[in-house]
C-alpha cells in the first residue's frame, strides 16, 4: 500500500540556512526535515526526505517512487532544474503518482529566466513564494490527492 509521501529537493537546497537568506530564510534542510517528520507522524503517513544536486540521481528517485509502491505522493522543489530540466519533466509525466512542484520563493516575481517552469504542466500543482511554510503546504496537498484527507 502507498502511504509514504517522498520530500525530494534538488541541487542546492542542501545550502538552505546560509545560502541567500533574505530569499530563502535561515532554516537549514535538517531543520526542515525534522519538521516534516513531525507533521508526517501527526498526520499518520510516512515520510522520506532526499536532497541531491545532480539531476540523474534526481530523476532515478522519482522513478524509484514509482516502482517502490510505497510512495503515494511527491514533494518536489527542483530548484533551478525548474527552468531547464525536460528530463525531469518527462520523468514527472511518466509517473502516475501526483507530483507537487514547491518553490521557497515566488519564481514569478523573480529574474525572468525563473518565472517558467518547464515541470509545472506535469505536476499536479504548483506552490511557490510562501517561503519554507510551502513544504507544509504542499504535504497537505498531497494528503488530499491522494484520498486521505478532504479539503
Amino acid at each position: 500500500m502507498r502511504n509514504e509521501i517522498l520530500v525530494l529537493n534538488g541541487p542546492n537546497l542542501n545550502a538552505l540556512g546560509r545560502r541567500e537568506p533574505e530569499k530563502y530564510g535561515s532554516t537549514t534542510l535538517a531543520d526542515l526535515e525534522k519538521q516534516w517528520r513531525e507533521w508526517a507522524a501527526h498526520n499518520g503517513v510516512a515520510i522520506r526526505c532526499e536532497q541531491s544536486n545532480h539531476e540523474g540521481v534526481l530523476l532515478d528517485l522519482l522513478h524509484q517512487a514509482e516502482e517502490e509502491e510505497q510512495v503515494a505522493a511527491v514533494v518536489f522543489n527542483p530548484g533551478a532544474l525548474t527552468h531547464t530540466s525536460r528530463a525531469l519533466r518527462d520523468g514527472i509525466a511518466s509517473l502516475t503518482i501526483p507530483v507537487i512542484e514547491i518553490h521557497i520563493s515566488n519564481i514569478a516575481a523573480r529574474e525572468e529566466w525563473r518565472r517558467h517552469s518547464v515541470v509545472a504542466e506535469v505536476c499536479a500543482g504548483s506552490i511557490a513564494g510562501f517561503g519554507t511554510a510551502g513544504y507544509l503546504l504542499a504535504l497537505k496537498a498531497a494528503l488530499i490527492l491522494t484520498g486521505r484527507e478532504s479539503c
